[in-house]
């Protein structure tokens, strides 16, 4: 007896009479036969046949074509009656439910549910879902609802072991095979790694490159806006008094990337106009009045407190990276510390409560000089990159850069600020030295000096605002008249580069210091009346400054000197000797505290010094 085998094992327990047309392979053991007639379509038992070819009759006389047939009759009945056919007569087909599939999923179900209407093999959870969402068959597309699907019970079947599991080589050739499934999916899995390493180090690569262009792009914008500003300011130049009462001036709290027409190229200057002359003589008439009738404080520190001064404290402010303090301004009426350092920052520092208020970075080379503008809390820096910046403090602590001014071409050594707070001059190894506004920002002058070869080294007012001293580094000091532009008095002597010059209060002497030692000048009589040579020839002077009251005068070297300030004819002693606690052995600066109450000292080191009296002579003094 052979077996034609339909769809997967299935069982009908029950039907109506009127049940409609199920698949054949749902009967099962339903004996079925060759119908000897081939030409109608039809069998014996009333057999609608797609194919005629391959007719089938059922032997118990249902309605049968090659895909459905209609019970007329109980499963049970149905299959005792397809057994005696079939024993009866060989050529009835057996039919076995044995691969009956869900028309869904082509899995074997395990629930499996019919359609009345079209006959099909559904699992039930599956056509239950596909019936509430669609409300109609998946295959046919008819209307079905889920009182159109019938359930049909089927018995439980035991697989059998399968073959390779049945020995112990079988076994281990399945444990082979796994092994190299997961040997497979591993290198699988390590190549799309590799990949994906590949894909991640192209974006990032993208991604910096996209940085780089749109940094770029930035810079050329600032480089635009600087040349449309600087345009714009140079139009109304045919009348310089205009222009510098005009300038534009740029908003507090807002970098302006730069102020000239770009590096290396000249500026067109407006010059100091008539306005600010008058308001420079102004400002010298007043102070030379003022200092006739100067007196020295009271609470200015006396000798004996100089005397026991030592270091009281020591304040790392700049990098480790990049040590070294080279200037250094103190704010006496806010008594706050400005330092410039190797590491291109400069650094605000407070000296009562030894806090830092603020780091200005933006330079980016060492910064050589730091001031203070005695108003709007304004600090300007100048720097090894020829750049000047003017920066605006806030009232949180931080500052902003309001200007960064490119007027030089070589390094920016000194900055000095006039009496007035209102301009500001700056000297530079170009030869030059510029003029400003602080407010704008503006070059109004820029005066260069044909005779000289190698620069400026150092610059500094004196204190009626119309004189100004700059040292070359060809150990010369030069006296210019800021008014007229033209230089009045030369001073020579010195031996090397001119690190650093001082005017006193008084208006009367000028110190200066250089590799020899400090020399110090009689601006009345235009000749040097002292020399103090505290080094060996090795040793430079690095700095000098006289205090407020013009009472004493400190020099740093290799140590650190106070120096009793008195007239030409009588002796300057010197009063303590302070050592270079830094072991550089080079201290670049000095400048005396509010009052000489204390001393701040910078060195090659990255920690700012202040020597006072100890905690118990202060309270003594007070």
């Amino acid at each position: 007896m052979s077996k034609l085998h339909f769809q997967r094992q299935s069982k009908l327990h029950r039907t109506d009479i009127n049940t409609p047309a199920y698949p054949v392979g749902l009967i099962t053991g339903l004996g079925l036969r060759r119908s000897p007639d081939r030409s109608r379509g039809h069998n014996k038992l009333g057999i609608q046949n797609t194919n005629p070819k391959s007719q089938f009759t059922g032997c118990l006389g249902l309605p049968l074509h090659r895909h459905c047939v209609a019970l007329s009759l109980s499963p049970l009945h149905l299959h005792s009656q397809a057994r005696r056919a079939s024993n009866a007569n060989p050529s009835y087909l057996y039919l076995s439910a044995a691969a009956m599939n869900c028309s869904i999923s082509g899995e074997v179900p395990e629930e499996p549910v019919v359609s009345k209407k079209s006959g099909l093999l559904f699992e039930k959870r599956l056509i239950e879902r596909h019936i509430s969402e669609y409300g109609k068959c998946p295959v046919t597309g008819e209307a079905l609802t889920a009182d159109d699907i019938v359930p049909v019970k089927t018995g439980k079947i035991v697989r059998p072991r399968p073959v390779q599991a049945a020995s112990i080589p079988g076994m281990l050739g399945m444990f082979q095979n796994e092994w190299d499934s997961l040997m497979l999916s591993n290198f699988a899995m390590e190549k799309q790694l590799h990949t994906a390493r590949q894909e991640l180090s192209h974006a990032l690569y993208q991604h910096d490159a996209a940085c780089r262009v749109i940094a770029r792009l930035k810079k050329e914008r600032d480089e635009a806006r600087s040349l449309l500003a600087q345009a714009d300011r140079q139009i109304p130049m045919s009348t310089p008094a205009t222009v510098a009462g005009n300038a534009p001036v740029h908003s507090n709290g807002t970098q302006v990337a730069n102020d000239n027409l770009g590096p290396g190229v000249r500026n067109m200057h407006p010059g100091i106009s008539p306005s600010i002359l008058a308001e420079l003589t102004d400002c010298n008439t007043a102070l030379s009045q003022q200092r006739k009738k100067r007196q020295i404080s009271s609470t200015l520190a006396p000798i004996d407190a100089l005397e026991r001064y030592t270091q009281i404290s020591s304040h790392p402010l700049h990098k480790t990276s990049k040590p070294g303090i080279l200037s250094i301004d103190i704010h006496h009426e806010r008594d706050i510390i400005a330092t410039g350092g190797v590491d291109t920052n400069a650094v605000i520092f407070d000296q009562p409560s030894g806090q830092i208020l603020s780091t200005l970075g933006g330079h980016s080379k060492k910064v050589t000089s730091v001031k203070f503008v005695g108003r709007d809390n304004l600090v300007i820096t100048g720097s090894a990159d020829k750049t000047v910046r003017i920066w605006q403090g806030s009232d949180d602590g931080d500052h902003h850069c309001n200007h960064t001014l490119k007027d030089h071409t070589a390094e920016v050594q000194a900055v000095t600020v006039h009496a007035t707070n209102n301009y500001f001059v700056t000297a530079s190894l170009d030869s030059t030295w510029c003029f400003y506004d602080i407010t704008s920002g503006l070059c109004l002058t820029q005066v260069e000096d044909t005779s000289a070869s190698q620069g400026y080294t150092s610059v500094a007012f004196h204190p009626d605002g119309l004189i100004l001293g700059a040292g070359t580094s060809e150990a010369v000091v030069k006296i210019w008249d800021v008014k007229s532009q033209t230089r009045v008095a030369k001073f020579d002597g010195h031996v090397g580069a001119v690190t650093s010059i001082s005017f006193s209060e008084n208006g009367y002497f000028l110190a200066t210091a250089a590799s020899d030692g400090v020399k110090l000048w009689d601006l009345r009589k235009l000749k040097n009346f002292r020399t103090f040579t505290p080094y060996g020839p090795d040793t430079p002077t690095n700095s000098v400054e006289f205090d407020f009251s013009g009472s004493y005068l400190a020099a740093a070297g290799s140590d650190i000197r106070v120096i009793q300030a008195t007239s030409v004819k009588q002796e300057w002693n010197t009063i303590k000797t302070f050592p270079d606690m830094s072991g550089t052995g080079k201290a670049t600066s000095v400048k005396f505290g509010p009052d000489a109450k204390y001393i701040a000292v910078g060195s090659m080191d990255r920690n700012l010094r202040i020597f006072g009296l100890p905690g118990k002579d202060v309270e003594m003094e007070s």
